[in-house]
């Protein structure tokens, strides 16, 4: 009888200390059930953005964009650091665009069975403007989600 309840499942991370909370959960759940890992970062659109017309501005943009892309690789990273030390496959993913909507996707194309995140803990105004990354997943993702809270 296979006890195996999950064989993907994908940790959303910003490398954050609430994050590596739900890496450390998702790498036990994929460990359990001997599951391959996503490790998951989303770079937000505009944040790489500056509002005026500089032709300095194109520079900026690239080098943020660099920065960011460097800042989900080692957020990645730490997640395949901490998966190969108790033997779970961990793929790294850095993707574009809005968060909620890239982890929901991601998680439908590659048939991942469980997602797992850390809340931001956005509070007042900035979260009922912006909404949280957390919720949005909850509220449209087709598979279950694990929120890990601080």
């Amino acid at each position: 009888m296979n006890s195996r309840i999950f064989t993907n499942i994908m940790v959303a991370t910003d490398d954050s200390e609430l994050a590596r909370k739900a890496v450390d959960s998702a790498i036990k759940l994929a460990q359990l059930n001997k599951a391959k890992l996503y490790a998951v970062h989303v770079i937000a659109p505009g944040e790489t953005r500056v509002t005026q017309h500089d032709p300095r501005d194109a520079e900026w943009e690239k080098h943020m964009k660099e920065h960011l892309m460097a800042q989900g690789k080692e957020a990645t990273h730490y997640v395949e650091t901490a998966g190969k030390i108790v033997n779970v496959a961990v793929e790294p993913v850095v993707l574009e665009g809005n968060p909620a909507s890239e982890i929901v996707n991601f998680a439908e194309k590659n048939d991942v069975e469980l997602i797992v995140m850390g809340t931001l803990g956005k509070t007042g105004v900035q979260r009922s403007l912006l909404g949280s990354v957390a919720e949005n997943v909850v509220r449209h993702s087709k598979v279950p989600v694990l929120v890990v809270r601080g």
